[in-house]
């Protein structure tokens, strides 16, 4: 959520228009081309008295800096509320500020082991104005805020209470939000079956960062009803690996937009010396020469900064291809270990010819744990073939998790090639698969 007022009349000169370019900066993920303009819209905000501009560009400026440096981030906000205390203009921009200004002051308050009070009285004032004005989605945003101070103060059953209050008034954009703050609290507070519940609910969509999150957590609850702690650590090991390649790709992007501009730059000054070599031509023959030999040069030089753009693009490419390769060996390790370490998977994979007896139990708890770290397979295969019997999903549970055609006889109490004949049967009749050239095993990996 932003600070935001329409502006009319705009040009180069004036605080709103760099105001805009510092947005545009920080949308390409430029943070550095951003801070500066930031600072050039704070002066010419105040130059021409445009306060709402200026307070504003000192929200924006904390905002820009408030991962690495919450201090100056929250002494920046200080400033935007004295500015809008003195100019006010809009409520509802009040409540975004004193919002702002308690994150940073919790951040500051988290990271120096201090209190957390002052952070508490700015979202609580930010609170009471929303609540005044029945803005519900500034509500939800400032009762959010007060569940992560909880939470970062340990208080989860304060956090749960601020979250569930969020829900209530939630709007679809700030739902996923405040849904894994409750889920957040609940699984602290380890009441599994409803931190997993309230994952569930979160539905990611194209946010690949969102949909990690909801994985791996839902892994640990899984994990957690095992009392397996340590493979719980190496979830969080993991992800805070993943991390580490977000944020150093956002880095590599802002260097390549950095580089971008700059060789935009140059190209401008190529263009303006041409048209300098083009009226040279006309007075001389010396001239021409010149400017051919010029433009030589710069085609030449154009050519070369594309091959190694073109060549730094596809190292940047093997090295995104490396972070992939790399998240989903992570994530197929955890998969394994998972069900290595089950006590009904090792049941099922003894040697011999014995009989193997599973319980509803046992099947149940096979199928739940498939769910957990196969984003819902089997629960989508129940969805989509309604009239599947219950044998046949068996069947397939057994064939996922990649057991003989022997080992699934001794549970059937049949032969080997009525096993092979029953997964023949399920893939023709259930499947409509007909190619004899795709097994089982691989219709369910698709």
């Amino acid at each position: 959520m932003a600070c935001s007022q329409s502006q009319q009349g705009l040009n180069p000169q004036t605080a709103a228009h760099c105001l805009e370019e510092a947005e545009a900066a920080l949308a390409n993920d430029s943070v550095r081309l951003g801070e500066t303009l930031l600072r050039k819209t704070i002066r010419l905000a105040e130059e021409s008295k445009d306060w709402h501009t200026h307070y504003i560009a000192y929200q924006r400026l904390a905002k820009a800096l408030s991962q690495g440096n919450p201090e100056e981030a929250l002494r920046l906000m200080k400033k935007a509320l004295a500015i809008y205390g003195q100019h006010p203009d809009d409520e509802r921009n009040n409540v975004i500020l004193l919002d702002y200004a308690g994150t940073y002051a919790a951040q500051v308050a988290f990271t120096t082991e201090g209190s957390y009070d002052e952070a508490i009285d700015f979202i609580h004032r930010a609170y009471d104005i929303a609540k005044k004005n029945q803005m519900a989605d500034l509500m939800c945003q400032t009762l959010t805020s007060l569940a992560n101070i909880a939470w970062a103060k340990e208080d989860y059953r304060q956090a749960l209470d601020y979250a569930h209050q969020a829900e209530s008034v939630a709007t679809a954009d700030l739902r996923p939000g405040t849904l894994q703050v409750l889920a957040r609290s609940y699984l602290d507070l380890n009441m599994l079956d409803s931190a997993e519940t309230v994952y569930r609910q979160i539905e990611p969509g194209n946010d690949v960062h969102l949909a990690y999150i909801v994985q791996s957590n839902l892994a640990k609850i899984a994990l957690r009803r095992m009392g397996d702690t340590k493979l719980e650590d190496d979830i969080d090991d993991a992800f805070d690996q993943i991390e580490d390649f977000y944020y150093k790709a956002l880095e590599q992007k802002d260097q390549y937009y950095q580089e971008t501009l700059r060789q935009e730059m140059e190209n401008q000054q190529l263009e303006y010396r041409s048209k300098i070599y083009a009226r040279t031509l006309l007075m001389t023959m010396m001239a021409s020469l010149i400017v051919i030999l010029a433009i030589v040069m710069v085609v030449r030089y154009r050519m070369r900064v594309q091959h190694q753009e073109k060549c730094q693009l596809q190292k940047e490419a093997e090295h995104q291809k490396t972070l992939l390769f790399q998240a989903n060996e992570v994530v197929a390790f955890l998969q394994d270990f998972i069900l290595e370490r089950a006590e009904v998977i090792k049941k099922l994979n003894q040697s011999g010819d014995s009989l193997i007896t599973l319980s509803t139990h046992e099947w149940n708890e096979i199928e739940r744990m498939l769910n957990a770290i196969d984003n819902n397979r089997f629960a989508h295969i129940r969805e989509q073939y309604p009239n599947m019997k219950e044998d046949d999903v068996r069947l397939c549970i057994l064939t996922r998790l990649g057991l003989s055609n022997r080992t699934i006889g001794n549970i059937y109490c049949i032969t080997i090639s009525a096993v092979q004949h029953r997964k023949l049967k399920l893939k023709k009749d259930v499947f409509r698969e007909t190619n004899p050239d795709i097994t089982l095993e691989q219709i369910l990996k698709n």
